[in-house]
């Protein structure tokens, strides 16, 4: 990632913070009421503005934060507040709400899975009859389900108001939270398998890795449940009391969200634990095997130490039965010490 500097610059001064990208940016432009329906895509906000419609909801997602410029532009022309604009475009901004006079404004990381954990930073600003939602030109989208909806006419969007779609763009956004962490529980039961059963240095590594996912994940999921409550709670005139309802199961749902993330660190811990444990007695395995050899073999070199020293004067040197007493003592004491190691379950 790549971030500007804007260290002594004023509060409000609109600095692009994130990656990169010589891409332009596409506005779409959805209108609809409950007997009329338009989607447009733009490349220019006076074009889009042109096609504006009375009388219908308009939604305009911004699909790219990275040309200050057209932000500039469509804050003057909303009237959205400079240190608003700012938060637009710093891709680092932590998830929060703010309560404006002529619109709120709720900023959040939307995941996307793509091998590993991604985010991009999602910004909705809520007007009187007009949603405007900014997400970066990479990654993933949350809103594909919400089109379909609203080219179907199905359900109650297109019945119901701008607060209402602000809503299901927000809850959208959890829902995504719910499939990632689905995928991510699937992958946690297959490492429990292969902890308890091969456990290795290459899974050590994937312990970690989904260690940091959920370190990542709680950074972005955490901060929603403030957002919403601080949403549901707010005084403004553009969330109806009819929306309300809908914003407190949206709240339900973070928290099921959180809970689920803590409860995946939770068994990440308890897997290194497991990881730990297994190693060990491995380790435990093979001393106990070396134990019992070393045991076995401490009888046999004294036998044959002693009867290796090869003085004159010992009796049993020049004997004829000597050799295979000898091996009777060894094949007796071998026994001897397997059959105590069995009797005390040590093998």
């Amino acid at each position: 990632m790549e971030i500007q500097n804007k260290t002594g610059a004023p509060p409000g001064t609109i600095v692009y913070h994130g990656k990169e990208t010589e891409e332009k940016v596409k506005l779409t432009l959805i209108q609809y009421n409950e007997t009329v329906f338009v989607e447009k895509d733009f490349y220019s906000l006076t074009d889009c503005l042109d096609c504006v419609m009375p009388n219908t909801i308009k939604w305009i997602n911004v699909d790219g934060i990275h040309k200050v410029e057209l932000i500039e532009e469509i804050g003057k022309r909303f009237n959205i507040h400079p240190l608003t604009l700012e938060d637009i475009v710093n891709t680092t901004q932590r998830a929060k709400f703010e309560d404006y006079d002529s619109y709120v404004v709720a900023i959040m990381k939307m995941i996307y899975y793509d091998n590993e954990i991604h985010s991009e930073q999602l910004t909705v600003v809520l007007m009187d009859g007009m949603v405007i939602s900014f997400q970066e030109i990479h990654g993933g989208d949350a809103f594909d389900m919400i089109r379909t909806r609203l080219r179907q006419g199905k359900g109650r969007v297109r019945k119901m108001g701008a607060d209402y779609l602000a809503y299901a763009l927000l809850d959208a956004v959890v829902d995504c939270y719910f499939s990632i962490l689905e995928k991510v529980g699937d992958r946690i039961e297959i490492l429990e398998e292969e902890v308890m059963d091969e456990p290795s240095k290459d899974i050590l590594r994937q312990i970690h890795h989904m260690k940091r996912e959920m370190i990542f994940l709680r950074k972005a999921v955490w901060p929603m449940r403030e957002l919403i409550n601080n949403l549901e709670r707010s005084e403004t005139e553009l969330v109806k009391p009819t929306t309300d309802i809908y914003l407190r199961d949206l709240h339900d749902h973070s928290v099921r969200v959180i809970d689920t993330v803590e409860t995946f660190r939770d068994l990440l811990s308890g897997m290194m634990d497991i990881y730990l444990s297994s190693v060990s007695n491995r380790m435990n395995e093979v001393m106990k095997v070396l134990t019992i050899i070393t045991t076995i073999f401490v009888p046999i070199t004294f036998i044959v130490g002693v009867y290796g020293m090869n003085f004159d004067d010992m009796p049993e040197l020049h004997s004829k039965w000597g050799y295979p007493i000898t091996w009777g003592s060894i094949i007796i004491t071998v026994s001897l010490l397997l059959y105590y190691f069995r009797r005390k379950k040590w093998l």
